[in-house]
């Protein structure tokens, strides 16, 4: 891989690693902080909203300034939240700090700033490097829960928050200096595009399918990974094993993204999503229909698998065609999309949970979701005529 792509999976792994670490968060921070649960989905479902309401705007800096001052900024912030949520006292301090800092932090540093990134310097090439930058998402998931459940006994919950948010920043500082300059100006289609491809390029035929799928997935992908923890906690676990949980989900899809950025080389995008959502599926029945603690890790597994390597994929697909210098605005609407359909995913899952006081009743809305993702990215079958 380049530099760019190194840095590119470097700064997924900061980005997803805060973003996701906190459901690992919740629990101990109610107990810590004193805030309640709904106050904790309130902030996770409001952060996620405002991520996905400023994509627009982040995708015109992504063609104005380029990706490295944004992606620079963005993770900042994230790294940011983390400080001032170690040294806030009240509920709405809380709320606030999460859904501003964390929320924008986010939107500028996650994958559509990522993807804006990799086709600039890859072309029509982006696709495997997308898969392999996107391992970054599940060394965060890995190694941010991990080290915060290292951390809540010796230092305790505002120690670890502290402790995340300084070592983000510092990886920061040396991302900004590895990364070279975005000259977005300079930016031209790369010289084996189509010199017809218009925004959109081959995606636009089915556009309209492949970005209700990414809403579909975005709705349970977020409810699953933030409240699994919970879930677990609900079910017998412990608070560190419910935390390492997340770790589980994140190793599967590591080992999955790297076997899609191979399987990218022969097979197209759309064939790969509909085999991941069909193991997404399996995880959530098994989630619905099988009581107890001992499936959760199967569900874990299956469900990481399935779940994380459909962002580059899709972003593959939405990419196809696209002029260098408007890949940022005109992604931008797949992540408005994402973003707001996975905060409705919260909201609606905090709603189930306060009327069942569970969460299956989401789990079987979230399988029925992934089954509709895969039917919609399933191809048009053209009349056959007999004379």
């Amino acid at each position: 891989m380049s530099r760019t792509a190194n840095v590119a999976l470097a700064a997924m792994t900061v980005s997803f690693g805060l973003n996701f670490s906190m459901g690992v968060f919740f629990a101990p921070t109610a107990s810590a902080y004193g805030i309640g649960a709904s106050a904790l989905s309130l902030a996770a479902a409001a952060s996620t909203a405002l991520t996905g309401l400023v994509q627009w705007r982040i995708g015109r800096l992504l063609d104005l300034v380029g990706a490295r001052a944004v992606l620079a900024v963005g993770l900042i912030l994230s790294s940011g939240s983390y400080l001032a949520l170690s040294v806030v006292r009240q509920t709405w301090e809380f709320v606030v700090t999460y859904m501003v800092l964390g929320g924008l932090g986010f939107a500028a540093s996650s994958s559509l700033t990522i993807t804006t990134l990799i086709s600039r310097s890859y072309g029509t090439r982006a696709s495997p490097a997308l898969a392999r930058a996107a391992i970054g998402i599940n060394l965060g998931q890995v190694l941010a829960p991990w080290a915060a459940t290292a951390l809540f006994e010796p230092v305790g919950v505002r120690g670890a928050y502290a402790i995340l948010g300084a070592l983000s920043l510092v990886v920061t500082a040396v991302l900004w200096f590895m990364l070279p300059p975005d000259r977005v100006r300079d930016a031209v289609a790369p010289r084996n595009a189509p010199r017809n491809a218009s925004p959109g390029g081959e995606a636009a035929a089915g556009r309209g399918k492949v970005l209700v799928s990414f809403g579909l997935h975005a709705a349970t992908m977020y409810v699953v990974v933030l409240m699994l923890p919970r879930h677990a906690l609900e079910t017998g676990w412990t608070v560190v094993g419910a935390g390492r949980l997340v770790a589980v989900v994140a190793i599967a899809a590591g080992l999955t993204s790297a076997v899609v950025a191979r399987l990218l080389r022969t097979h197209r995008p759309e064939t790969l999503l509909r085999v991941l959502y069909g193991v997404r599926a399996l995880a959530l029945l098994l989630a619905v229909s099988i009581p107890g603690q001992e499936v959760l890790v199967a569900v874990a597994v299956l469900f990481g698998a399935a779940s994380f390597p459909v962002i580059p994929l899709t972003m593959a697909i939405m990419s196809r065609g696209l002029e260098p210098g408007r890949i940022g605005r005109t992604l931008a609407p797949a992540w408005v999309t994402h973003q707001l359909a996975a905060a409705s995913g919260l909201g609606v899952a905090a709603l189930i949970h306060s009327l069942t006081g569970g969460y299956r009743g989401y789990f079987l809305l979230g399988l029925a979701f992934s089954i509709a993702a895969a039917v919609l990215l399933t191809p048009d079958r053209k009349p056959v005529f007999t004379s």
